[in-house]
């Protein structure tokens, strides 16, 4: 079975976050483990909220498909169309579909298939000045290209910043009033939003990881404050079902685009295939975030028809959980 002995690993592995397994309406697993915030002992619950780090791409690919759906948006037009990038590398023949499917070819901030560590953009640059799509392009804006349009597949956050670009322009509001209204909203997502750590919002996560000494150190100048088009978004495990659960009901996109949603759309390598922000082998999807003090996965198992969330607010809480519902599904 899927959960069998995993509350035992959870516990002897002293993992810190949730995990929640699906199926339909019908709840297989659901628990909360170590600490909210180790500085002051606040436990983990169920209704925590979580930063889901690149997990929040599938948020901005909804809205750009839902603007796609409406006409406002179009998948193979120029990205020039909607976002002002006079002066810089990206090249007009970037289309949307290309920022969705990590085929731009533009260089990314911090790149980390080379093994780039997201953290080390902040050493030189407050973190606190970054708090909207736009403030991220001197990052990368002016980066030679690695491969022109199309032709190469590489996991790429910045794409995702440009689309989230796209959106503000077409809906003609900011990324995160809309993904909050007709993305989280329509999904049943109420207990999830765009929390900045510097205010007092009760029911978030705390970062944490240990330090070069050894002690607990806290993310706050490991990422910017607030989530943007690449990552950052605040959900409970339940909202992130919820979402999985939208999207396949077709609450979210035309039927169409609702299809090619759950549709692999680019080969990345041997096994895996990119979609417009899933990810696909074989009969099982997924999207998975980590940086500093965050990390997580949502993946739906085609095989037993089971979504399964796993939210750590550690940078490697996530992974040996992963492994080992990996490993039980695996199990006849």
């Amino acid at each position: 079975m899927l959960v069998d002995g995993l509350h035992d690993f959870l516990t002897e592995h002293e993992f810190s976050g949730v995990v929640l397994l699906a199926r339909d309406d019908d709840t297989l697993f659901e628990g909360a483990y170590g600490l909210a915030s180790p500085r002051w002992g606040v436990p983990n619950h169920r209704g925590t909220r979580f930063d889901t780090a690149s997990i929040t791409k599938l948020f901005t690919s909804v809205a750009a498909l839902q603007l796609v759906g409406r006409g406002l948006l179009d998948l193979d037009a120029s990205i020039h169309t909607w976002v002002d990038l006079a002066g810089t590398t990206i090249s007009a023949d970037v289309t949307l579909r290309h920022l969705l499917t990590h085929t731009s070819g533009i260089a990314d901030d911090a790149d980390e298939e080379a093994g780039e560590e997201y953290a080390d953009l902040w050493i030189d640059r407050p973190v606190y000045a970054v708090t909207q799509a736009v403030d991220f392009l001197p990052q990368f804006a002016h980066k030679e290209p690695l491969a022109p349009p199309g032709q190469q597949c590489r996991y790429c956050n910045v794409g995702y910043v440009l689309a989230g670009m796209a959106v503000e322009q077409a809906s003609g509001t900011d990324y995160r009033s809309y993904v909050t209204r007709e993305v989280f909203g329509p999904a049943g997502m109420t207990a999830s939003g765009f929390f900045d750590r510097r205010h007092a919002d009760p029911d978030v996560a705390e970062g944490f990881d240990p330090g070069p000494d050894g002690r607990l150190e806290q993310n706050i100048f490991k990422s910017p404050p607030i989530g943007t088009p690449d990552g950052g978004a605040r959900v409970t495990a339940a909202d992130l079902v919820g979402f999985l659960q939208a999207v396949r009901g077709g609450r979210l996109l035309p039927p169409d685009l609702t299809a090619a949603f759950l549709t692999p759309q680019v080969r990345h390598d041997e096994t895996v295939h990119y979609g417009f922000g899933l990810e696909f082998s074989g009969r099982d999807w997924w999207k998975q975030g980590c940086y500093d003090g965050a990390s997580g996965i949502v993946t739906y198992f085609g095989a037993q028809e089971v979504d399964a969330v796993v939210l750590s607010n550690t940078r490697d809480g996530a992974w040996p959980v992963v492994t080992e519902i990996d490993r039980l599904a695996q199990t006849p």
